[in-house]
């Protein structure tokens, strides 16, 4: 029996409201014509059932072939009746392999995949339920009141920016403040206006926010910290062992640096350079249970070049025995294409209308189980604003997309499921964390390397007036205050995941293939897969659809 017959009948089930005996699902798969043996049993079930009895479809089947008063119907009328998508009963089966080698024929589940990650040990291949390898149809029985999902830094309602330049000041101290708490407790921080009355050869630190970066002539680095007292030259010699770290500094960002004062202490001489960063003793938690979360982003729906038919086969495999445990989702942002994001996007576009985008949208989450947990964020393509931090959607979007009862969150935002703490970003800083840094230290074919960046740095988007738009709130909600469990982004269509001081980095692709414009820019997008993490564990399994 082919994975996605029996897939689709529970899905077009739970898409109706009704649950259905795992037999009376088999019955119906084996029909000839499953869609018109489903229909049938659906117009004879009782107006006030809820559950497709065994029984009542081997009623209907008994009866199925004739119309009302007993007549045969022509095998043409034979069509489904709801309008729902064909689906290909012998789909070709994609490996992920990286030599493209043919996946074996009678395997029904996704392959598992590796990617771009290190220090991330791929999970062994789970062995489906059926004898002959395809993935049965279950009924999950999963328990809600075990369930446990709370979201901190959640913005959505409390935007007080007006642009004013008080605004950008108080953003911008919180950040000092709170990154530098970081900090102090490493060196014995000086303001930079006492500095100047220390005596000439003092031992001095500094705790402050990048503003300046340049090269002397004699090829050292002279670098500018500025606190909320004024500003001081630190001077960094090439022949230090970490004076490449240098390269990794971006504009904003808060650092701690120690070392020795000039004779008329005018500026510092720097032993040492120190970031917020993760402490290298951090210990991530684990949820109590054997329990998963599907990690994925930018959906795109409305791009012709979404990849319908991958997502499909993703919201069948969660239907699937091998996909029990899977009771969350989290989307990291871009869950339809937009209008207007670049330059001729129209010409790529399937879905016009950026309402009609999201009511498609909702339609593809019904697909998957009702009993999955949906939690989302925005990216750059959504419906709100571009500068960050993004509030969730506005009530207008917010009731087209009712499948599920999906709930939506600011960009970024910390939600911790099961004890997991998952910082959910959508990633636009990272083209450029990328654009900024040394292509061993940020790229595109390794994203969480640019991730690894950020934790360092304990900030998403540390640089101002660059690409990454920010608006001044009353704090800043981007520093990454608590050390997450699990660091979560998409936006740059690559796959990738490692782990950074025991923190794991996960950027989870995309579901759209390589567009027109993506095409200019020379970007080969990481297209249909889903990582899968298992939140008692930590460990991650990353499944192939395309």
């Amino acid at each position: 029996m082919p994975l996605e017959t029996p897939a689709r009948i529970v899905k077009q089930l739970a898409r109706r409201g009704y649950n259905a005996e795992r037999e009376a699902v088999t019955l119906l798969a084996d029909e000839p014509d499953s869609d018109a043996a489903l229909e049938r049993a659906l117009e004879t079930l009782p107006d006030d059932a809820l559950k497709l009895t065994t029984d009542h479809v081997r009623e209907s089947i008994e009866t199925e072939g004739r119309d009302g008063d007993g007549s045969e119907i022509p095998d043409g009328d034979r069509s489904t009746r709801d309008g729902h998508r064909p689906v290909d009963e012998n789909p070709p089966t994609s490996t992920g392999d990286d030599d493209g080698s043919p996946a074996d024929a009678g395997s029904g589940s996704p392959p598992e995949t590796k990617g771009s990650g290190e220090g991330v040990a791929a999970a062994t291949p789970t062995a489906t339920a059926a004898a002959d390898g395809a993935a049965e149809p279950i009924s999950r029985n999963t328990d809600p009141s075990k369930r446990s999902i709370t979201v901190e830094n959640d913005m959505t309602g409390q935007s007080t920016g007006t642009g004013e330049y008080g605004d950008f000041v108080k953003v911008f101290r919180d950040r000092y403040e709170k990154l530098s708490k970081q900090l102090r407790g490493r060196v014995n921080h000086r303001p930079t206006d006492a500095l100047e009355s220390m005596g000439g050869g003092s031992d001095a630190a500094i705790v402050g926010m990048v503003s300046d970066v340049r090269s002397t002539a004699s090829g050292h680095w002279l670098v500018e910290l500025e606190d909320t007292n004024g500003t001081f030259p630190c001077l960094i010699m090439k022949d230090r062992k970490w004076a490449d770290q240098v390269q990794e500094l971006l504009f904003d960002e808060v650092i701690a640096v120690e070392g020795t004062l000039a004779d008329d202490a005018g500026i510092l001489f720097v032993d040492s350079m120190h970031f917020p960063d993760v402490p290298r003793t951090f210990k991530p938690s684990t949820a109590d249970r054997h329990v998963q979360a599907a990690l994925i982003s930018d959906v795109h729906v409305g791009s012709q070049e979404f990849m319908e038919d991958a997502w499909h086969r993703f919201a069948d495999w969660l239907h699937t025995e091998e996909a029990a445990r899977i009771e969350y989702l989290l989307i990291a942002g871009d869950m339809v294409e937009g209008v207007g994001v670049y330059p001729d996007q129209d010409e790529e576009l399937d879905v016009v209308d950026i309402f009609d985008q999201y009511r498609a949208f909702s339609e593809y989450l019904k697909e998957v189980p009702g009993d999955i947990e949906i939690r989302m964020i925005p990216g750059n393509h959504d419906a709100v604003r571009l500068a960050e931090p993004q509030p969730a959607f506005d009530e207008e979007l917010r009731d087209i997309m009712t499948a599920h009862d999906a709930q939506v969150h600011s960009n970024p935002a910390m939600v911790t499921v099961e004890g997991v703490t998952i910082l959910m970003y959508h990633g636009v800083s990272l083209d450029e964390v990328i654009a900024e840094l040394p292509d061993d230290k940020a790229s595109y074919d390794e994203p969480h390397k640019a991730m690894y960046q950020l934790l360092k740095k304990r900030h998403v988007a540390p640089q101002y007036g660059g690409h990454t738009r920010l608006a001044p709130e009353d704090r800043d909600y981007l520093v990454i205050e608590d050390v997450p469990d699990v660091f979560h982004t998409g936006h740059v269509h690559k796959l990738g995941w490692g782990k950074y001081h025991n923190v794991l980095a996960l950027n989870s692709g995309c579901w759209q293939s390589q567009t027109d414009f993506q095409k200019s820019v020379n970007i080969d997008p990481d297209s249909g897969y889903a990582p899968i993490l298992d939140l008692d564990t930590l460990d991650m399994t990353v499944r192939k659809f395309s």
